[in-house]
């Protein structure tokens, strides 16, 4: 399992192998789909919000007597069914929509993400950067790669690299991430993957040696 390999001027030096501990297992759409609907939900944040019936201003006098009017029976002016009244059932800010998952399934669907990714051909490394912070360098490169400049492009980083941070930070649509913080959402959301060299081992430290260790251990009960 391998992929193309860059050089920094974007000339192709050859492929690259990919990590089976990260790259070796099956697509699970089940688990990245709850995934991704738990990133998006624990990320929201109401701002929609009414008054009730116990916090709009008004007197809680009953307006009329009960009997003896012709009227309808009527309560206090705060009613829902009066203009100006508190609202029933609408939207209150303090609702949560926080999901939450079992971190083996956390993980068995980032695994499964980067599967996915591979299989459809968005991933592809470059051995490194240099230290010119220009965005101009980096939009030059990119043209020499096999991506589409203009849609959304993931560089993943081994550590800060302000260099190519503040590069690819006005060109729209590129953004970069720390391999410690790979997520299914922003794998999925990208059209290409851009690993640096230095990210795919960080990347098999971080996800990949807690993997061996559960698989080790399941194995040794058995």
């Amino acid at each position: 399992m391998t992929i193309d390999l860059f050089s920094m001027t974007g000339d192709k030096k050859g492929t690259l192998e990919l990590p089976a501990t990260l790259f070796g297992g099956k697509v699970n759409e089940g688990l990245m789909h709850l995934m991704l609907m738990m990133q998006q939900s624990n990320r929201r944040h109401p701002i929609a919000h009414v008054k009730t019936r116990g916090e709009v201003r008004g007197s809680t006098r009953k307006l009329f007597a009960q009997k003896g009017t012709g009227r309808a029976r009527r309560g206090p002016i705060r009613s829902p069914l009066l203009r100006g009244g508190g609202r029933a059932f609408g939207p209150r800010n303090e609702r949560n929509f926080h999901k939450s998952m079992p971190k083996k399934a956390r993980r068995a669907a980032l695994l499964s993400s980067l599967v996915f990714a591979q299989t459809t051909k968005k991933i592809l490394a470059i051995e490194g950067y240099g230290e010119d912070h220009k965005t101009k360098t980096l939009v030059t490169l990119l043209s020499k790669l096999p991506v589409s400049v203009g849609r959304k492009i993931t560089i993943v980083l081994p550590k800060h690299m302000q260099a190519l941070e503040r590069g690819a930070r006005n060109i729209p649509g590129v953004k970069t991430l720390l391999a410690p913080y790979l997520n299914p959402e922003d794998i999925l959301a990208s059209h290409h993957i851009i690993f640096l060299v230095d990210a795919l081992k960080v990347a098999e430290e971080t996800f990949g040696k807690s993997l061996k260790t559960a698989v080790n251990a399941s194995s040794s009960k058995k």
